[in-house]
């Protein structure tokens, strides 16, 4: 007899994500060490130098600290928070996968508002939960339509919104108030307040000043931090929801290296403010450059931003070639723009003069 998984899962497709795909570049005979990437959203300039010299004193032996609790103490420090109030994850993407376990169930609806980042409906969907979207368009700039979103919640009751503040793949931001407003008004929905990208966007507030019961946050060390590779996100929230969660998480999920080094690049106080600086400065040299370059660039609050392209995919293959890689926003239902993510001036030189001559190419 064969035992069978539930028929949605066989149905579910595995969500696309910028980075490099060591398995693509094969294919195409591309090193990977030869291409740079513009698609992840992540700090170029690297993690605090207090990083490296951390991972060397953690012993691979030992088991990690299952509530990472070091860690959990100093993130809760810089929020003003209980540190029962804040749950280390793999990444922020285990952490929505424990909201999910612990909240939704077949039948229930989740509300995400789009475009997004596509994990949030897939953890709804791998449990059974319908999905629904509120999904800007660039006729708006992709600004959330707020009196649409709060049609929405009325009417389906959500278990779960989903937002990203700011978001990706748009850029744009929601007002702290607004976020507050909302959950005031529909206390039965959990809203999740992604802000992975909030140390890149100073001017965009946090949700964590909120403190409804019904508002959780997630953050990351992937990004601004530059722990991809280790995976490190929290989530910070009210004592009741953090507790749902640790109910349902797997054992020792952050290794000793991620805590390691989270507590490394956390107790660095110089090189985080100072790559941000530089990080924004890139950002708006290579915005500009592109628009001399008749770009229609989307205007963002975070360290990445859209361009309008003839056929996204298209563009995404001719730059890999060029060993560049963008993001294709075609999976966001975005199938006319890429998103970029900048790099260091030089790097971001090579993209310019890349772009340059695809888009004055003339099957362009």
């Amino acid at each position: 007899m064969t035992v069978h998984p539930r028929e949605p899962i066989l149905d579910l497709s595995e969500a696309q994500h910028g980075a490099i795909d060591p398995g693509e570049l094969a294919r195409r005979r591309i090193d990977p060490a030869e291409v740079l990437d513009f698609s992840s959203n992540i700090n170029p300039y690297g993690p605090s130098p207090y990083v490296r010299a951390a991972l060397e004193r953690v012993p691979p032996e030992c088991y990690p600290d299952r509530n990472a609790g070091r860690f959990c103490e100093m993130a809760a420090a810089r929020h003003g928070v209980h540190a029962d109030c804040v749950l280390a994850g793999n990444g922020s993407s285990e952490l929505l996968l424990l909201l999910a376990l612990a909240y939704l169930e077949r039948d229930n609806t989740a509300l995400v508002l789009g475009p997004a980042y596509s994990e949030y409906a897939r953890v709804a969907a791998i449990m059974g939960a319908r999905v629904e979207t509120v999904f800007a368009t660039a006729a708006t700039g992709f600004a959330i339509t707020v009196s649409k979103v709060c049609y929405v919640l009325d009417s389906i009751r959500p278990r779960i919104c989903f937002l990203c503040n700011p978001n990706n793949p748009t850029g744009q931001s929601l007002p702290a108030g607004t976020i507050r407003d909302w959950a005031e008004e529909f206390p039965s929905t959990l809203f999740v307040v992604d802000e992975v990208y909030a140390e890149f966007a100073p001017a965009v507030e946090s949700a964590i000043a909120i403190g409804h019961p019904n508002v959780l946050v997630l953050r990351s060390l992937t990004k601004a931090w530059g722990l991809a590779g280790l995976r490190l996100g929290y989530a910070v929230g009210d004592l009741r929801v953090i507790d749902a969660l640790r109910h349902v998480r797997i054992p020792w999920s952050v290794s000793s290296f991620a805590q390691a080094a989270a507590i490394a690049a956390l107790e660095d106080g110089d090189h985080l403010p100072r790559t941000l600086a530089r990080i924004a400065e890139d950002k708006s040299t290579l915005e500009n450059a592109l628009r001399r370059q008749s770009a229609e660039v989307i205007p963002s609050a975070a360290n990445f931003f859209l361009v309008r392209v003839a056929e996204a995919a298209r563009t995404r293959d001719r730059l890999l070639a060029e060993k560049i890689l963008v993001r294709d926003c075609t999976s966001f239902g975005l199938p006319q723009f890429i998103r970029i993510s900048p790099r260091t001036p030089p790097e971001n030189e090579r993209l310019i003069a890349a772009l340059r001559r695809l888009i004055g190419h003339p099957d362009y």
